[in-house]
């Protein structure tokens, strides 16, 4: 019977992707000395949003999702980030790879509203893996499934996340508007003769602050 085991050993930007993608470099492990002639992989990544501490200003950010921090004993749960898929060669003992994370940078979704409001340090990851072994034995290959109890915990580097959409959008956010609001709002710019939306927002946000 198959003995698997995975664990995440790195993380770096992805700089030749089209678009903002991690890697993370994922070891897999065979300990029983069966050969592995490939291994579909499916995998689960959760943010575990409540094993790391939060300053004042990452929670003034995270309200949206989690309330206030008198009541983070309740709302911080394990939160979805994403799922990928891999195609693991042939190989006994262990071998590496790299898994493709793309980082998504739309505020509509939750978990970059979440990553987007960290600041420093690391971000918790817990991968979930499922998926179908291809085992060679005597002169056959037969699958079996990948054991719903592989799992393998990360400390992602805030830092490597920040890298990766940075080489995309360097200082840069995106926000959705439906078309009626971005009408009025360039006709604000217009009216005003504000030169770049940047402009237009700034000062959006003064008269907001006049008007508390």
């Amino acid at each position: 019977m198959i003995d698997l085991g995975f664990s995440v050993v790195g993380a770096r930007a992805d700089r030749y992707a089209a678009s903002p993608m991690l890697a993370l470099a994922l070891r897999v492990s065979e300990r029983s000395g069966t050969k592995i002639d490939a291994i579909a992989l499916r995998v689960q990544i959760r943010l575990e949003v409540h094993r790391r501490r939060y300053v004042a200003e990452e929670s003034e950010l995270l309200e949206e999702l989690f309330g206030r921090p008198s009541r983070y004993g309740e709302t911080l749960k394990p939160m979805l980030w994403t799922h990928v898929a891999a195609i693991v060669p042939a190989f006994e003992n262990d071998t590496e790879l790299e898994l493709s994370i793309p980082c998504s940078y739309d505020f509509e979704v939750a978990s970059h509203k979440y990553l987007a409001s960290l600041r420093d340090g690391v971000i918790p990851l817990n991968l979930l893996f499922s998926g179908i072994v291809f085992v060679e034995s005597s002169g056959r290959v037969t699958p079996e499934f990948v054991p719903w109890s592989c799992e393998a915990r990360y400390a992602l580097p805030l830092a490597v996340w920040r890298e990766t959409v940075d080489a995309f959008f360097p200082n840069s956010a995106w926000i959705r508007v439906n078309r009626d609001l971005f009408d009025e709002l360039r006709r604000f710019k217009i009216a005003t003769g504000l030169p770049t939306w940047d402009a237009a927002f700034e000062r959006l946000c003064e008269i907001a602050k006049l008007q508390r």
